[in-house]
């Protein structure tokens, strides 16, 4: 459970501090449905841009954001729809698309998932202790961000090996940026880095998306609403929700499926890893180039139980299709191929994370015979705005993109296999869940009885956790009440 208690002192103190920074909370409620949000805060918007330092922009986390830099409000739910032209496959693939919510990426939800709890309960205070933001890239920068909306002192923890945007912008942002050992999979390194700040001295409150509830509870209840709202609108009699996938990462993101699995009871959620990294697959290590699906242990908040299907991805397949979507030459070729003008425009909607998940679903499609009567939906993290040093990198790695290097590439897409996938029984789940032991356990401090509950107890622990939505839009309100704005 996420600890709820209220420390009134500190909590009041934050209300009078955010009096004084003119910052009002956005509910999980607003985040889900923005026709909550106060015309007031509507009317601000109009003069802010979606990456500005200004508070009002607490309110664009959200997938309904209008898609605009600046001034823009809200609408439907931020999607592509990717057809059997462009994946080979029968079934249609809702791919949601992170790119209009600020930062640029979703994870700015997860961080406001685990931050908002601890302010307005008292449990952090944001004028004594600084937040520690540990991640393998996005989560980062979305807690620097809300750090900065928050007139807050930030640390943001990241592998020296992701993309040079990140690190950029970071910089400008983050009060402190810490470069750690290693690439994507080298998580335990960030861990080490998380004691290493709890043993100096510092003040700081470490808000480690791997642990903290907060982060699949946002996609629990937001991120999984906006789905079954997109699958309202798309799913006609005799059709079917089939499945949701998306990378292991921080396990949050999962969150969606599982309250996806309370309203399609049929449908099955497939967890997506690098091959070349299979630590649910076969217990397995190594590194590898999908930035944003942080590996070599099992997140703390991942729900081994409901988990249903594994999917290893290629690292080289995204690589590859990286540059068939975005270089001329290959989106020419898709064109050719029957694929939608407009549609190809968009493909820079897919960050690698992204195109490793479209990849996952095409092998799901495949592996379980899906026909046109069948949806599936996987997340697109980020876009291609956060990886451009990465094209530049490969055309000096590979040479210029040729039309011969796009025609192989499309063949690569549409012989997608359904090789290095696991279907899942009851031992297997248990096996990934022990995995737990290790990291968490041993090496972080948690408790063998609560890894236990997480499995024994599962229908009372899971549910209890997302079940905190409620209280915590309650606690938010209560909050704003006293900043009095």
């Amino acid at each position: 459970m996420i600890d709820l208690t209220i420390d009134p002192d500190v909590r009041d103190k934050n209300a009078a501090y955010c009096r004084e920074k003119g910052i009002t909370l956005p509910t999980l409620a607003m985040m889900q449905n923005p026709e909550k949000i106060p015309e007031k805060i509507k009317h601000r918007l109009k003069q802010v841009g979606l990456w500005d330092l200004d508070s009002a922009n607490l309110f664009r986390i959200t997938w309904k954001n209008e898609q605009k830099g600046k001034g823009g409000l809200f609408n439907g739910v931020n999607h592509l729809l990717l057809p059997p032209e462009l994946t080979g496959c029968p079934a249609r693939i809702i791919c949601l698309t992170g790119k209009w919510f600020p930062t640029g990426a979703h994870k700015v939800g997860a961080t406001y998932g685990c931050l908002a709890p601890a302010l307005v309960t008292g449990q952090f205070d944001p004028q004594q202790a600084k937040a520690v933001w540990p991640s393998t890239g996005n989560y980062c920068r979305g807690g620097a961000y809300i750090s900065a909306l928050l007139a807050s002192r930030a640390v943001a923890i990241l592998p020296e090996e992701m993309s040079r945007e990140r690190f950029e912008w970071l910089q400008q942002v983050a009060g402190e940026v810490m470069a750690t050992p290693g690439c994507e999979s080298n998580v335990k390194e960030i861990f080490d880095k998380c004691w290493e700040l709890r043993r100096s001295g510092q003040e700081v409150r470490i808000f480690n998306q791997f642990d903290e509830m907060g982060n699949p509870l946002w996609h629990y209840a937001v991120t999984g609403r906006a789905v079954e709202e997109l699958l309202k609108g798309y799913l006609e009699t005799g059709q079917r929700f089939a499945g949701y996938i998306a990378a292991s990462g921080s396990g949050g993101t999962l969150g969606a499926g599982y309250y996806l699995k309370t309203k399609y009871p049929r449908a099955k959620l497939a967890v997506a890893e690098a091959l070349q990294c299979p630590t649910l697959m076969s217990n397995g290590f190594g590194g590898h180039r999908i930035e944003g699906i942080g590996d070599k242990h099992v997140p703390w908040v991942h729900d081994c139980k409901e988990t249903d299907v594994l999917i290893a991805v290629d690292d080289e397949h995204p690589v590859r299709l990286l540059r068939l979507f975005n270089e001329d030459r290959g989106r020419d070729i898709l064109i050719r191929e029957g694929v939608d003008p407009e549609l190809v425009s968009k493909l820079d909607l897919l960050g690698i994370s992204g195109i490793a998940n479209l990849l996952a679903s095409i092998k799901f499609a495949r592996y379980f015979e899906l026909t046109s009567d069948d949806y599936l939906v996987t997340v697109a993290t980020d876009s291609m705005e956060l990886y451009s040093s990465r094209i530049a990198e490969f055309k000096a790695e590979r040479g210029e993109y040729r039309s011969s290097d796009g025609w192989r590439d499309v063949e690569l897409l549409m012989s997608t296999s359904i090789s290095n996938m696991m279907e899942l029984g009851y031992h297997d789940r248990k096996r990934v869940h022990n995995l737990k032991y290790f990291t968490w356990i041993e090496q972080q401090g948690k408790e063998l009885e609560e890894l236990n509950r997480q499995w024994y107890e599962h229908d009372d622990y899971w549910p209890g956790v997302f079940s905190q939505a409620g209280r915590i839009d309650e606690l938010i309100t209560a909050f704003n009440e006293r900043v009095g704005l």
